[in-house]
């Protein structure tokens, strides 16, 4: 059985699109097709429901996903066992806090498959590194940035709290509730200034830096804490997530690096990965 046929099959799985599949593998989208036919017929079964939004893995599909992530890993061990140890090359990525591990892992994934001899290094984005994943609040004026994600931010509730029963909250719905202050957060610093010129004040019950604590500690009943509408985070349980009115926070998180020099082979793999996600 083709190796790479099945690689080009757990990337269309993966990814739900011939066309990402073929980005992810940098090959032509007829390639990956061509190769997806010729390992059903090689298997005399569907592989794949075509659909206008992409593909659907059938059940065959299922039943062969694990298996050839197994074959692929078993190759790639014995090949590591006749490989000469190659230099590998360092790479320092900043990551600011709250980013979404999900998104983020398999970010990191597609980048580190793209570069197979980097070791990479994950630092916070204020320390020394060769690019930086930041807010467009946190830009430096030496710095060219490349948008990956546009985050919108919503307010998590206890299901317990009677605010959690609301139709639409207003700005003057915070006043005297409980919340939960995440810093840095530049959504929440701008909360605050609105807060402060209408006089609403709310009340402090915990002071954290990740947002996976905030929602957890939103999900025990603590209190309300503003947070991004990241998948993983929606589907919470014990949290309702609404928007502020007609007020509109966001924020926009991509590729930052520095402006002058030329680019290594790393961070162009890493421009070329972002572009996937946004």
């Amino acid at each position: 059985m083709n190796l790479r046929a099945l690689s080009y099959f757990v990337a269309v799985y993966d990814k739900g699109t011939i066309s990402a599949a073929a980005k992810q593998c940098y090959i032509a989208q007829p390639s990956i097709s061509s190769a997806i036919s010729q390992l059903e017929d090689e298997l005399n079964t569907q592989l794949f429901q075509r659909h206008g939004r992409g593909v659907s893995p059938t059940e065959s599909a299922e039943r062969l996903y694990p298996l050839a992530q197994r074959l692929l890993n078993e190759s790639k061990a014995i090949a590591s066992l006749f490989n000469t140890p190659e230099q590998r090359q360092p790479f320092k990525l900043g990551l600011i806090n709250s980013l979404g591990v999900q998104r983020m892992s398999m970010l990191l994934k597609d980048f580190s498959q793209a570069c197979h001899d980097m070791e990479l290094t994950l630092v916070e984005a204020n320390e020394p590194c060769d690019a930086r994943i930041i807010t467009t609040s946190q830009l430096k004026s030496d710095e060219v940035f490349q948008p990956i994600w546009h985050d919108d931010y919503l307010l998590a509730i206890p299901s317990t709290m009677s605010l959690a029963l609301k139709k639409e909250i207003r700005l003057q719905d915070l006043s005297g509730q409980p919340f939960i202050h995440r810093a840095p957060c530049e959504a929440l610093a701008d909360l605050q200034q609105l807060m402060d010129l209408e006089g609403i004040k709310m009340q402090i019950r915990a002071r954290i830096q990740t947002v996976e604590y905030a929602v957890g500690l939103v999900a025990a009943g603590v209190g309300i804490a503003l947070v991004p509408a990241l998948p993983v985070l929606m589907e919470q349980s014990n949290i309702i997530y609404k928007a502020i009115g007609d007020l509109q926070l966001r924020r926009t998180v991509g590729l930052a690096m520095q402006r002058e020099g030329e680019r290594t082979e790393q961070q162009k793999q890493l421009q070329q990965v972002s572009k996937l996600y946004s």
